[in-house]
């Protein structure tokens, strides 16, 4: 069950997958994935509103070029994916629905979260820095996700597009 057409936000989490977050399209991916009480996980809920554009994905892009990221990297997406996105929200125990947001997760407890009243109104150099300080505090996997050539390639120079700051080359 979806909100949105899959094919018109699929360049919402492709800017994602250009930097190694794999998505998590079901109840039970969510849960084999978070489930895990070994390493540390990245879990981005994203979205389709102006906020995930402009300063969330572009903020977790950036922030997976660090030296140090964590072992695993994924995405839900509220409003496509409804009811992965409900089942990763059941590991945000306390933490009230939002999306966009980003969670970080240390042997299968949560001990970072930036949510979507943390993410509106920053810039993505904000949310890249909060969560590469919560990388050095938690994480051990050497950086980046991707090359510096393969993210210039893939995303270019910082142009405006859709709310973006990136520009995904086709």
């Amino acid at each position: 069950m979806s909100r949105y057409d899959r094919e018109l936000v699929k360049p919402l989490w492709q800017e994602l997958a250009a930097v190694g977050v794999e998505p998590l399209t079901s109840p039970e991916a969510v849960d084999q994935q978070l489930s895990l009480t070994e390493g540390t996980t990245l879990l981005v809920v994203n979205s389709v509103c102006g906020c995930a554009a402009g300063s969330c994905r572009p903020g977790v892009a950036l922030s997976l070029q660090h030296a140090v990221i964590p072992d695993r990297l994924h995405t839900v997406f509220a409003g496509v994916d409804l009811e992965a996105t409900q089942r990763a929200r059941e590991f945000l125990k306390g933490i009230p629905p939002s999306s966009p947001s980003v969670a970080l997760f240390k042997d299968g407890r949560l001990v970072f979260m930036l949510q979507r009243t943390d993410i509106e109104g920053n810039q993505p150099q904000s949310i890249a820095q909060a969560l590469q300080k919560a990388y050095d505090q938690t994480c051990s996997r050497r950086g980046p996700s991707v090359t510096p050539e393969q993210f210039q390639r893939t995303f270019g120079s910082p142009e405006p597009s859709c709310g973006s700051t990136f520009r995904i080359k086709s």
